[in-house]
């Protein structure tokens, strides 16, 4: 069975009655089949303009479901959101940002997701509707880890907020693989520091992807870096206990070790990009 509502409600019926297979962008769908069939009900919400748009409202930023990334480079947005249009331009080809959207790299929960890390460091908070009400999680309570959320079969994530206190953060999002571009992580990191008039740092949200089953944030810095003046050089700062909680894995793209060291240069990194917009304004 192929389901495709034009309305949010009716789309949310499919899931209440079927539990069937979301297909949005199909940017990770398709490719996880192999050489399988979709098998089973299928619900596209391609036509769900409902949860399309970006919308600036009193306490939060929030972005639609289904924004592409290619819509999400092209919007006005707050400096807080550069280092997430940063990681929208690493996702894939310019016709992966074409067709694939914000939630579905949030639902596929992959370690190694571009976009987790900086939306975590965005402090952002997903809404997931069904046809019995809507709910509100943080990214850590809804990714439970590799390709595991804590989406419902009946639930649709509707919308991802951000909350307006970061909206004047500098921000970054830095990536390291084996090549520039088409390319999976080996380690990334995004930055959002907020500043007070005087240049000192208000608050710091850090989160470092593809060096444990989901991206973290690193609480240990971010308590660190509050109250400290924003300068060249912030990036000493950062040392091997700030990256304790990670647990970076050997595979194909890199050694346990490597991505730990990696990780700490390309946080001290992010720091520095953020010292250099910020010395600049």
């Amino acid at each position: 069975m192929y389901f495709r509502p034009s309305s949010l409600q009716d789309a949310l019926h499919v899931l209440a009655d079927t539990r069937a297979t979301i297909l949005a962008g199909g940017t990770d769908v398709f490719p996880a089949l192999g050489d399988r069939p979709l098998a089973g009900p299928v619900l596209d919400i391609s036509a769900l303009e409902e949860i399309k748009s970006i919308q600036i409202e009193k306490e939060h930023i929030v972005l639609g479901s289904r924004t592409t990334w290619t819509e999400l480079i092209a919007a006005p947005l707050p400096p807080c959101f550069d280092g997430l249009k940063a990681a929208a331009r690493e996702i894939g080809s310019v016709q992966i940002q074409n067709q694939a959207t914000i939630a579905g790299n949030l639902c596929n929960a992959s370690p190694a997701a571009d976009g987790v890390a900086v939306l975590l460091a965005l402090d952002a908070e997903l809404v997931l509707a069904s046809h019995a009400g809507s709910r509100t999680l943080r990214i850590p309570e809804f990714i439970l880890g590799n390709r595991k959320t804590a989406r419902r079969p009946e639930e649709l994530l509707v919308a991802i907020r951000v909350p307006r206190r970061l909206e004047t953060a500098v921000s970054t999002f830095l990536k390291l693989g084996a090549r520039r571009y088409l390319v999976i992580s080996i380690v990334m990191v995004a930055a959002n520091l907020v500043l007070e008039a005087d240049g000192s740092i208000r608050e710091a949200l850090l989160s470092v992807g593809s060096c444990s089953p989901v991206a973290l944030r690193l609480p240990e810095l971010e308590r660190d870096l509050i109250g400290k003046s924003v300068r060249h050089g912030l990036g000493e700062i950062v040392n091997h206990k700030h990256l304790a909680r990670l647990s970076p894995i050997d595979d194909v793209r890199a050694t346990a070790n490597y991505r730990r060291d990696a990780a700490r240069i390309l946080v001290q990194r992010a720091l520095e990009v953020c010292t250099r917009k910020a010395l600049a304004k």
